[in-house]
């Protein structure tokens, strides 16, 4: 494309085009536009090297650049030289383009700058008189960093916001920050628009602000600048309550409407509005014309309290300012609630002027409130009080009670086996049992009772105005409704519970002295069987408290090595051969003394520690045994062994190991097992048997009829011996039950080829009558008692042998 053509193309341009040679940088073709920025003909242009228009030395370095091809283009600002040898600024952008194969052009863009220039420059002069202007004015000054700390400040801003005099002497400026902020009508939007300031910092702004006084201030706010950047923010502050008229108030007043995010409204000294914000209007839900005209007063109300807007208008023009929270009348819709603050505006002379109302909505913010107070009042799962509620409300009632001497009961529920349902149907289904379960207990209670869910399966009822005789009617009624079948995603079951029940004032004097009375008489419940209640007895902190002590010392005994076996004889009563032992435990305490095993081996089974004690235990009879069987005089030694020990995973691991690093055969090991372990979970139990029966150690059944039996077990299961409890043994031979019992269980043993050992024999009586009937063996006083290992050796030397 020839230049000419070019020209045409770009002559419609209003911004100003040069083309440019690549090779000679002379310029091809302008527009009339480029002629006209430079003040010369375009023919005097055309031809002439594009740098000899230029001015500063950089633009003779860069189309230097572009004949040496290192350069395609640029975008920048520099000057142009006109035709009357004055520079003139203009934007430049300079790009290479390829109108033909093989042959490229610059085009040259060209922004005038020169009109722009000088508005910059008229800007700066005006900032600088209105810099100038701030420097010598009599308003209040107050001078900031960026950061909002205080540089300085007049005297008479001092006096415009009544700054105390300790806060001239000592300057503090979050002190005075804050005494600025409480000297306004509305702190909230102060703060807020304080915020909005420093988060522009070259924002210029003019605000009017409303003292609790009723006085008006304007608030002029401009950055503060040096080389060019503003390091700071200058507020001036003038006091114009005095200096405007009423008309000139409206307008200002509109500037803080437009701005607001509160509801406003102007009155007349009457209290008849005269102007309105649009958050007015669309919180209020009327339009402005219906609002002005009409009584402020007829916009509020309190349900309860039909003289409460007498009392507002007469604070107001008392004290020049109200504040509270109000209920809004609204158009077509439910009153809803409001902060409102109101002050009164007076002239020099205290002539009431004007009222100004700011109110915003509550309706958000008190649903949030009442969403915190019901989270930390309530029970998430179940929405039933908490214990931080019930103590209010119990703390209310004691109160009362001490005052008018009434009563009033404290009951302790827990749910028996809760734990069964979260393991065999999981912690969803679990949480939908609690929920039925407090659905039950509410529908026997009134209104005025608490049911509270302390946590898990825990729950209190606080119930007012109850006696003795009350409080076992509604244990009875929770306990009967509790009976009655759950049905849960169409699993049926029963969920039973134990009541503890304390009563205001024999039991307790504040809440947490009857929770702990109720629970404590749950707990004997739970001990005595469950699904009954219980009402508490002093006699149980007693009990309650030994017991704890006894634990203790359990504990200690282990550490200290208190403990120790005695071994009791096991003696066949057809040769009176030594047949075995059985290990037995014994406590030898330097406070307690002798511990008798009926006293501590329950409390060791209710807490746990019973498998720390049966692992003990068998380790220590296994020790001992060894040593008998390396003498060369080896006897089976019996340990007992609890459900609890028993249903530990890795039972048969440790006494597979026990056995492996003692080196004792397995055979002189027996394990006496309850009646009870082997009825529960009989699958998981016959494993477990046979998994010991592979080790070789002997299996024996304790106590033998005094559970729960079932004959199919001594089939199904690998058991050698059965033990015939020593409370069958007592009668013998006069009582005609004992009779029956023993002599039924020794037949069933021979018939299912299993050893019998009768327990407890004492007398020569009854060992004669169980030889009688073939009975293999007894142990018991007739014998020995339970002797120390040393002692137990030298009985054991007098024993006839094979």
């Amino acid at each position: 494309m020839n230049p000419a053509a070019w020209g045409l193309l770009i002559d419609g341009l209003i911004e100003a085009v040069w083309l440019v040679d690549p090779v000679s940088l002379r310029i091809l073709a302008v527009n009339h536009a480029a002629a006209d920025l430079l003040g010369l003909k375009a023919e005097d242009l055309v031809g002439k090297p594009a740098i000899e228009l230029t001015v500063t030395p950089e633009d003779q370095f860069f189309w230097e650049d572009i004949a040496a091809g290192l350069v395609d283009g640029i975008h920048s600002e520099t000057l142009l030289r006109g035709a009357d040898g004055m520079a003139v600024p203009v934007e430049r952008r300079v790009s290479r383009v390829w109108p033909e194969t093989g042959r490229a052009v610059y085009v040259v863009g060209i922004r005038d700058l020169r009109q722009q220039r000088r508005t910059e420059d008229e800007l700066e002069s005006l900032v600088a008189e209105l810099r100038a202007t701030l420097e010598s004015t009599a308003d209040g000054i107050l001078v900031t960093d960026r950061s909002g700390d205080i540089r300085n400040y007049n005297r008479h801003f001092a006096a415009m916001w009544d700054v105390p005099e300790e806060l001239l002497l000592n300057p503090n400026d979050r002190a005075l920050h804050g005494h600025l902020a409480s000297r306004v009508l509305d702190a909230a939007a102060y703060e807020t628009r304080l915020r909005a300031i420093a988060e522009s910092p070259l924002l210029e702004t003019t605000d009017v602000l409303i003292l609790i006084t009723g006085r008006l201030l304007e608030r002029v706010s401009r950055p503060q600048f040096s080389r060019g950047q503003a390091t700071g923010r200058v507020f001036s502050f003038r006091d114009i309550t005095q200096s405007v008229d009423a008309q000139s108030r409206l307008r200002l007043a509109a500037k803080v409407f437009e701005s607001s995010v509160d509801a406003i409204f102007i009155t007349d000294p009457d209290l008849t509005i005269l102007a309105v914000n649009p958050v007015c209007e669309r919180l209020t839900d009327t339009s402005q014309a219906q609002l002005l005209g009409e009584s402020a007063k007829s916009l509020f109300q309190d349900p309860c309290d039909p003289e409460l807007m007498v009392r507002v208008e007469q604070v107001l023009r008392d004290e020049g300012f109200w504040r509270g929270q109000v209920w809004l009348d609204r158009a077509g819709r439910s009153a809803c609630a409001v902060h409102l603050s109101w002050v009164l505006l007076r002239d020099e002379d205290g002539a009431v002027l004007h009222t100004i109302c700011f109110f915003k909505d509550l309706t958000e913010e008190l649903a949030a409130q009442k969403r915190i107070e019901q989270l930390a009042y309530s029970d998430a799962l179940t929405g039933l009080p908490n214990k931080l509620l019930l103590s209010q409300r119990v703390g209310f009632a004691l109160r009362m009670a001490e005052r008018h001497g009434s009563q009033f009961g404290v009951f302790f529920l827990d749910l028996d086996h809760f734990k069964n349902i979260n393991d065999s149907m999981g912690h969803v289904f679990g949480d939908r049992v609690l929920v039925e379960v407090a659905e039950r207990i509410k529908r026997c209670l009134r209104d005025a009772d608490t049911l509270c869910r302390l946590g898990g399966d825990d729950f209190v009822i606080f119930v007012q105005e109850i006696d003795a005789r009350g409080a076992e009617m509604l244990a009875q009624r929770i306990l009967d409704l509790m009976a009655q079948a759950f049905l849960i995603e169409e699993t049926s079951f029963s969920v039973g519970c134990s009541i503890g029940i304390a009563l205001y004032p024999a039991d307790g004097r504040s809440l947490d002295e009857l929770i702990k009375c109720a629970d404590t008489a749950m707990y004997l419940v739970k001990e005595r069987g469950r699904g009954s209640f219980r009402f508490y007895q002093p006699q149980m902190n007693v009990d309650l408290l030994s017991r704890m002590k006894m634990d203790h010392a359990m504990r200690r005994a282990m550490e200290q090595g208190m403990f120790r076996l005695h071994y009791q004889p096991q003696i066949s009563l057809a040769n009176g051969q030594l047949v075995g032992v059985e290990a037995l435990i014994r406590w030898l305490d330097g406070e307690l003394g002798n511990v008798s095993p009926v006293l501590f081996i329950p409390l060791a089974e209710e807490s746990g520690f019973i498998i720390t004690i049966g692992t003990w235990v068998l380790k220590e009879a296994v020790r001992q045994a060894v040593l008998w069987q390396n003498a060369g005089t080896p006897v089976t030694v019996s340990v007992n062994v609890s459900a609890l020990q028993f249903q530990q995973t890795d039972f048969v691991e440790i006494v597979a190991n026990v056995l492996k690093d003692s080196g004792l055969a397995p055979y002189l090991l027996e394990l006496e097992l309850t009646e009870t372990i082997l009825v529960r979970d009989a699958n998981e139990t016959l494993n477990r048997l046979h998994a010991l029966a592979a080790l070789g150690v002997a299996l024996s059944i304790d106590d033998f009829g005094t559970g729960y039996s079932s004959l199919a077990y001594l089939k199904k299961f690998p058991i050698s011996k059965l033990k015939i409890d020593r409370s069958f043994v007592m009668g013998l031979p006069d009582d005609e039950g004992d009779r029956a019992i023993v002599s039924a269980t020794i037949g069933m043993a021979r018939g299912l080829k299993l050893k019998v050992v009768a327990e407890g024999v004492e007398t020569i009586a009854q060992r004669d009558y169980l030889a009688g009937l073939n009975c293999e063996s007894f142990q018991g006083f007739l014998c020995s008692p339970g002797l120390p290992a040393e002692e137990f050796e030298r009985l054991m030397a007098s024993f006839p042998r094979d």
